[in-house]
């Protein structure tokens, strides 16, 4: 086992003449994909891993220089697709993992046939000329909240991140999630996240990208992904889902589980 996949805890699931890469956002980990994997197995090659920082990885490989930027996290990403020795897949991201895949597909464009981009933003901070839906100020009482009372913190995020309320079983799996994270690396994942500006980049994407973001989501607004529509340098399409809340994969994977296989199935088939 190579040095990334071991620190990734990255599996490979399933067998077929196609990769499908499947990662997570900020405060969940490979499991956030229970409902969809299942639907791959049979007809795909399908790696999971975890991002560093996750609760299922090892601290004591979290370096605090390196993951102040997204880049750092692409660089993984590659690492991982080299160690495995995949020629090319289909990279399915969440959250910040899309912006991820996105930075690693300009680094490294031959990886990548398509990449599906699930709840994505490029900045989730407000600019004169640009609504990512969070004022600097709300990101400061959020960050403070988050040093002060990370446990809390956690119980109050989790449903509104969700959109649902504490005894929903999907609200208590992100709060598992998000609270195994050590609060230390939570704080600094969450900052690079937060003061990430992936807009720049953007328009150096080659590779096609199919953008899925829920009618419904606090971080982040569904403009957003007509701003991806406009901005990225490579052909987009972008279907919005009358679903509610940032993890649909999660909370409404009746919906979206059959949205992601299509746009997958229809990749191939191009």
């Amino acid at each position: 086992m190579g040095v990334a996949e071991d620190a990734h805890n990255a599996r490979i699931l399933g067998s077929g003449d196609h990769t499908i890469v499947l990662a997570h956002g900020f405060g969940t980990d490979q499991s956030v994909w229970k409902h969809l994997i299942p639907h791959l197995v049979d007809e795909y090659r399908v790696i999971v891993y975890d991002n560093m920082g996750a609760g299922t990885t090892n601290p004591d490989y979290f370096d605090f220089e390196r993951y102040t930027s997204l880049e750092g996290y692409a660089y993984d990403v590659i690492a991982i697709l080299e160690e495995l020795e995949v020629q090319s897949c289909i990279y399915v991201g969440h959250s910040v993992s899309a912006m991820i895949g996105v930075i690693a597909s300009i680094t490294r464009p031959d990886l990548f046939t398509k990449l599906i981009a699930i709840s994505a933003s490029p900045r989730y901070l407000n600019d004169p000329d640009y609504f990512g839906g969070f004022e600097l100020e709300e990101v400061h009482k959020l960050l403070e909240a988050m040093k002060s009372n990370y446990k809390a913190w956690c119980s109050g995020f989790a449903p509104l991140v969700v959109g649902g309320d504490m005894e929903s079983a999907v609200v208590q799996e992100f709060s598992r999630t998000l609270f195994n994270m050590r609060p230390d690396i939570a704080l600094i994942v969450a900052q690079t996240i937060f003061f990430s500006d992936v807009r720049p980049l953007l328009k150096h994407v080659t590779v096609p990208c199919h953008i899925i973001q829920s009618m419904k989501d606090l971080a982040v607004p569904v403009v957003v992904s007509e701003f991806l529509h406009q901005n990225i340098g490579s052909e987009t399409i972008v279907e919005v889902m009358c679903t509610d809340g940032h993890l649909p994969q999660l909370s409404s994977p009746d919906v979206v589980v059959p949205v992601i296989l299509r746009h997958i199935r229809n990749s191939i088939a191009v």
